[in-house]
C-alpha cells in the first residue's frame, strides 16, 4: 500500500507521496487534484492514495505540484488560514496532537502587518511594565488627560484622583 508524509507551517502544507513502481512515473502517470477544500492523489487506474475533503482550505492558484526523483510526487498548499495548524491532511485520516508539535521560531516580518503590529505593540507594553513604565494604553490616558489639562488651565486639578 502506498502511503504519504506531510509537514507543514503556519503558511503552507507540504505532501510527498513517494510510488514504488517499475518505472519512472511521469504527470500523465499520476493524478493530481487540488481544490480549494478537496485533494486526490494517486497513479491514474489505482485506488488513490489521498481523496477526500481537506482539513482547511487552500489557495488553488498559489498550490504546485512536481514530480521528484521520477517516484515521488511533491505537493506544496498554501493555505488561507495562515494562523492555523492543520491536525491532518484530509478528513478521513487521523488526527495529530498539533499541541505536541514544536514550531520553528518564526520571525516579525512573517507575520502579515495587522498581525505584525499588533505583537509589536505587545512586546512593547512587556517592555514597559517590566521597567515600570506606562503601556502605550496608559501613556494615551495620559497624554490625553495632559492636552485636557492644558486646553482648560481654569480647571485646578491639583486634588484630582486618577485610576
Amino acid at each position: 500500500m502506498e502511503t504519504y508524509s506531510w509537514t507543514q507551517t503556519l503558511q503552507d502544507v507540504e505532501i510527498r507521496v513517494p510510488f514504488t513502481v517499475p518505472f519512472p512515473i511521469k504527470g500523465k502517470d499520476v493524478v493530481v487534484d487540488i481544490q480549494q477544500k478537496k485533494l486526490k492523489i494517486g497513479l491514474k487506474g489505482s485506488p488513490p492514495i489521498l481523496d477526500g475533503e481537506m482539513y482547511g482550505k487552500v489557495k488553488v492558484e498559489e498550490c504546485t505540484w512536481c514530480i521528484e526523483d521520477r517516484k515521488i510526487v511533491l505537493l506544496n498548499l498554501e493555505k488561507v488560514n495562515k494562523m492555523e495548524w492543520w491536525n491532518r491532511v484530509t478528513l478521513d485520516q487521523p488526527e495529530i496532537n498539533t499541541k505536541k508539535v514544536n514550531p520553528e521560531n518564526s520571525k516579525l516580518s512573517d507575520l502579515d502587518g495587522e498581525t505584525r503590529s499588533m505583537v509589536e505593540k505587545m512586546m512593547f507594553d512587556q517592555r514597559q511594565k517590566e521597567m515600570g513604565l506606562p503601556t502605550s494604553e496608559e501613556q494615551k490616558k495620559q497624554d490625553m488627560l495632559k492636552k485636557f489639562m492644558d486646553a482648560h488651565p481654569e480647571m485646578d486639578f491639583s486634588k484630582a484622583k486618577f485610576s
